[in-house]
């Protein structure tokens, strides 16, 4: 079990009291919130199935920034490397990167920003898919069976493709003029051994896009903003089960997890047409 925080400006006023309830200054429009701010998630723990305490990666308010081998901050996400020893962090909140570590030495391994990159926290504006650093959040960093790991810079509006080793592959832009929270939030893959098809959860939309994985072509995409049930708010997190089933997780009022059924293959123009509801077409183009 492990565990990984990405709490900012911790910690912070005591729980109910006044200052806690006192307004921070709004940031300037395109400010890179987290540039300036003190991270007492700067760690990962590590838990036996049973709670047991086994180590930890970094220290609270350790982190010296986006080049520290030591310690983490914010990580969004983590996720083990197939047929390794190794998992990833969407090192993320706090940092402008992924990070490598070793899940048996809890040491770090490597890291790498935007385009492989060596990560920078020099301030940049958000909202630019053709950045030359990751945005906060770095959000997803999920790997595919085929060596590949996919990564959500999410007010960056764009999923940068890398081999496991970091080596830069591809981009893709989503949704380039989403504001706020940023588009991509998450990634899942299907269940079938080649993942034929990619599951993006993007908050600001509201929605589910479907892609075909290999041709990197969106299908077509499913929910909107609402609380009735297939409707989203603010979804955040994503994840398939060895059955094909779909569950969601919305954050900020969301507070919520659904779950999409998965009920066989249908041709694609009948989910484009409206005459299935189902999320998992039997192939791209029909």
């Amino acid at each position: 079990m492990w565990l990984g925080g990405n709490g900012a400006v911790q910690p912070g006023p005591q729980p109910g009291s006044a200052a806690q309830f006192t307004a921070a200054p709004a940031p300037a429009p395109d400010a890179d919130v987290n540039a300036k701010q003190i991270y007492h998630d700067s760690f990962i723990l590590k838990f036996s199935p049973d709670g047991k305490f086994l180590g930890e990666i970094g220290s609270a308010n350790g982190s010296k920034g986006s080049l520290d081998t030591k310690n983490v901050k914010g990580v969004a996400e983590i996720r083990f490397i197939p047929g390794t020893h190794d998992f990833i962090a969407a090192d993320g909140y706090g940092n402008h990167r992924v990070s490598v570590w070793n899940a048996d030495t809890l040491q770090f391994v490597r890291m790498w920003g935007a385009f492989g990159h060596t990560p920078s926290d020099d301030p940049l504006p958000m909202y630019k898919p053709d950045s030359p650093q990751f945005g906060n959040p770095v959000h997803c960093a999920d790997p595919s069976n085929d060596g590949l790991i996919y990564v959500c810079d999410r007010k960056n509006l764009r999923i940068q493709i890398f081999k496991y080793d970091g080596t830069y592959v591809k981009q893709f832009v989503l949704e380039p003029g989403t504001r706020g929270d940023g588009s991509p939030f998450e990634i899942a893959f299907s269940p079938d051994p080649e993942q034929k098809f990619m599951y993006i959860a993007d908050g600001s939309n509201m929605k589910i896009h479907v892609f075909d994985r290999q041709s990197l072509k969106e299908l077509y995409s499913f929910g909107d903003g609402g609380r009735q049930p297939g409707e989203f708010y603010a979804v955040h997190n994503i994840v398939t089960d060895s059955e094909g089933d779909i569950f969601t997780a919305e954050t900020y009022h969301g507070q919520r997890v659904q779950k999409f059924v998965y009920k066989g293959m249908v041709p694609l123009s009948e989910v484009k047409s409206g005459g299935a509801s189902a999320a998992w077409p039997s192939g791209g183009g029909n």
